[in-house]
């Protein structure tokens, strides 16, 4: 035998290890399990078996008459389980109808009979199981059924415990297969469930993302642009502050590659101290003077990221629309809330914007005409406010934006401080 033979007969045989022997992981297992039909209480129909047997050792009166009956009896439980579980006859009045003939006829039966007919009752009960909707009609339709079961077992004096046995177990058998029917209906919803919550995570994860690269690319391009003009304007008579504006660019850049390799991991948290600082630096840029009031204790690192995020939208907005000169920043943390209020002296709101509006101020008309890119970002300035609006209430905070009261536009979210161990 060559090699390759001794390797194709090994594989076969681990194939056939692996066929008898291979086991699933329960989550497979739930995964395909399938809801049973009228195929799977047709087994039962072993049950006949005593019967039959007794009509065909000559143990009962007239066996054609048994034979027929328990041939009427067969084709009823057939026609029960299949009507059942039909998508068709199942809301229907049908089932019921077969099933109400098949007791009658297990009833019959088994008075006229006794013996082993008696057995039928127990299959008439799997046919209620499988009928009934709800647990109010299985309890009227098995309650009577074992009632029965048991009036006829002792009118044909079985016995006090073989007709303990049939009640009990005429009961017990339709209980157990509406017990398993539910379950699996169960299991149903349960898949559908888990199925609909792994879209709504994939959905929330899309918004998570389209909500930091709006951030962090609408920030980063906002003083790009704020030291790009700032460079052309000092170029021609102050070189080395030029060569400085561009070398702000190129670190911007390379902050902004680092952020969105993090953003894209998903581990990013904004440091509110960092923010604050490139807050700074570009408003500098832009000739707008900061001020910085901070009061209360240190916040937790979720609380700060969050904020950060807050920062980094406000400045933005100053940059690109208010045409303002002097931008506050105020933190105060009491009673367990954080509130953080960015205040400038700009032009404010555009008139046509309603209070109730979830954008950005706009620009005014009187703005300097700007390329078909920047206007595309114009268009969109209410991105990244209805973007906190989100995050912040998901945090069980809320965010607020609208005209200052000394003219301006004035932005101001609020938080619950934590602890470091709840978060």
């Amino acid at each position: 035998m060559t090699i390759d033979g001794e390797c194709a007969q090994e594989a076969d045989r681990t194939c056939r290890r692996a066929w008898w022997r291979r086991t699933k992981d329960f989550d497979e297992e739930i995964e395909h399990l399938k809801q049973p039909d009228g195929a799977s209480l047709l087994p039962w129909m072993l049950m006949a078996v005593g019967p039959a047997t007794d009509v065909a050792k000559g143990q009962v009166s007239h066996p054609w008459l048994a034979t027929t009956g328990l041939a009427v009896f067969c084709v009823l439980y057939v026609a029960v389980c299949r009507t059942a579980f039909s998508e068709r006859w199942r809301a229907t009045k049908l089932p019921i109808r077969l099933l109400a003939a098949l007791a009658v006829t297990a009833a019959a039966l088994a008075i006229g009979y006794g013996r082993d007919f008696l057995l039928l009752f127990v299959l008439v009960s799997l046919g209620v199981g499988s009928v009934a909707t709800s647990r109010r009609h299985l309890g009227l339709m098995l309650m009577p059924l074992s009632a029965t079961a048991g009036t006829v077992s002792g009118l044909r004096h079985e016995g006090f415990w073989s007709t303990a046995s049939l009640a009990y177990g005429t009961f017990l058998s339709g209980l157990v297969v509406s017990v398993i029917i539910t379950l699996f209906h169960a299991v149903d919803q349960l898949k559908a469930t888990r199925q609909e919550l792994a879209r709504s995570a994939v959905a929330q994860e899309r918004l998570r993302f389209s909500r930091d690269l709006h951030d962090l690319l609408g920030h980063t391009l906002s003083v790009v642009v704020v030291k790009s003009e700032a460079a052309r304007r000092i170029a021609s008579r102050d070189l080395d502050a030029a060569l400085g504006q561009v070398a702000d660019i190129e670190a911007v850049g390379r902050q902004a590659l680092t952020e969105i390799r993090e953003a894209v991991t998903g581990y990013r948290e904004n440091s509110l101290s960092t923010e604050l600082d490139r807050a700074r630096s570009a408003l500098a840029a832009s000739d707008v003077e900061l001020t910085v009031q901070e009061s209360g204790p240190p916040l937790p690192p979720q609380t700060e990221a969050l904020l950060g995020w807050v920062v980094r939208e406000g400045v933005t907005n100053v940059v690109r629309h208010s045409g303002a000169t002097l931008t506050r920043v105020e933190l105060r943390t009491e009673a367990g809330r954080v509130r953080l209020t960015i205040t400038d002296n700009g032009r404010g709101p555009a008139p046509e914007e309603a209070p109730a509006d979830a954008s950005s101020p706009a620009v005014p008309p009187a703005a300097p005409p700007a390329s078909s890119t920047a206007t595309a970002v114009r268009r969109r300035t209410g991105t990244g406010l209805r973007g906190l609006t989100e995050r912040l209430a998901s945090a069980g905070g809320s965010l607020t934006h609208g005209p200052a009261p000394g003219g301006g536009f004035r932005v101001t979210a609020v938080l619950p401080v934590e602890d470091d161990k709840s978060l």
